[in-house]
């Protein structure tokens, strides 16, 4: 009994699970390949893992609502191709000006998935299935399907994510900052807050007074911003803009929610959670090749992962419902 109860304890501190599965993963790696952990290469691997960290806690506002935005990848591709030719064509334009556009066009991608789930009613999953190839599609008719290379670029442009201080790049703060503004956002103001309690028992929100569909077109709102900014520090990061940019990023998006202990259901997930989640998947991604093991057994490896989180999220969510029917009936 003692034993199960321990297990409880940890499925039901996610978080802290995660952490130390993550804390092993680098001492097993270190020990075969030393120079792995070395600060120097983990802030790499941190540099390489800041874009999915970004995209996971803003995912996980949406899964909260039980929604799901599969047309993230899509709007990365596609506010970073209409960056990419803006600094072509107006070369002079400030660097943070360009970050702030990408913000603003990623935002109004993600209300048009909002506006069609709040007040057309249509489920977020068939919504962003079309959108995602919708925004696809505007990439190619925007670039014509060429690419935007680096030679096109201006320095400045390219410079912003690359920049270093205190020995992390600025897209690595830009993760951090991220994270830190959306653990405020969701722990300590009223919007934040109402996310859970929409996703936790939506009918209980409406007789609460809170507009859930008000509040899914905010989390995809949130979701397209920050994958619209996201599409300037990845096209400015790897110097290349083109129709292909980021595809099937989704799915490692909502697989780091799944692994951080987000439940699918809605209304149960901390940042914390999808930050580590994301974490995970970044060092399994530089570990694995490491250590010799090949790109096929990677795709297993990580499915199998996927699997497992989404096997003991369903058990504890189980176990919850089953403590609130019993507290109930008492």
């Amino acid at each position: 009994m003692k034993n199960t109860s321990l297990i409880g304890k940890l499925i039901s501190h996610r978080e802290w699970l995660l952490a130390g599965i993550i804390a092993l993963m680098l001492v097993g790696v270190g020990s075969t390949a030393p120079f792995f952990i070395s600060p120097g290469n983990l802030a790499e691997v941190f540099d390489d893992t800041a874009i999915l960290i970004m995209l996971a806690c803003a995912q996980m506002l949406v899964i909260l609502t039980r929604c799901i935005d599969l047309s993230v990848a899509s709007n990365i591709a596609f506010t970073g191709m209409c960056v990419a030719l803006i600094n072509v064509a107006y070369p002079d334009t400030p660097a943070l000006v360009t970050l702030i556009m990408s913000i603003g066009i990623g935002g109004v991608l993600g209300a048009f998935n909002g506006i069609l789930v709040w007040l057309v009613g249509i489920p977020s999953i068939v919504v962003t299935l079309g959108t995602m190839s919708i925004y696809r599609g505007f990439v190619f008719l925007l670039s014509g399907g060429e690419w935007v290379n680096a030679h096109e670029m201006t320095p400045q442009f390219l410079a912003l994510p690359r920049a270093t201080f205190l020995d992390l790049t600025v897209l690595s703060w830009i993760a951090i900052a991220v994270t830190i503004i959306m653990l405020v956002f969701t722990r300590f103001t009223k919007t934040g807050l109402s996310i859970f309690a929409v996703g936790g028992n939506p009918k209980a929100a409406v007789y609460s007074g809170l507009n859930v569909g008000k509040y899914q077109f905010i989390t995809f709102c949130i979701s397209g911003a920050v994958a619209g900014m996201c599409g300037y520090l990845w096209v400015s990061r790897y110097a290349v803009a083109y129709v292909e940019v980021a595809v099937a990023f989704e799915l490692q998006v909502v697989a780091a929610c799944v692994i951080g202990g987000i439940s699918i259901a809605g209304g149960i997930g901390t940042i914390w959670g999808a930050a580590l989640g994301a974490i995970f998947l970044g060092l399994i991604n530089n570990a694995l090749p490491v250590i010799g093991i090949s790109p096929f057994w990677q795709l297993a490896i990580s499915g199998l992962v996927i699997v497992l989180a989404v096997i003991i999220n369903s058990r504890s969510e189980k176990r919850g419902g089953r403590r609130i029917l019993r507290e109930a009936h008492r």
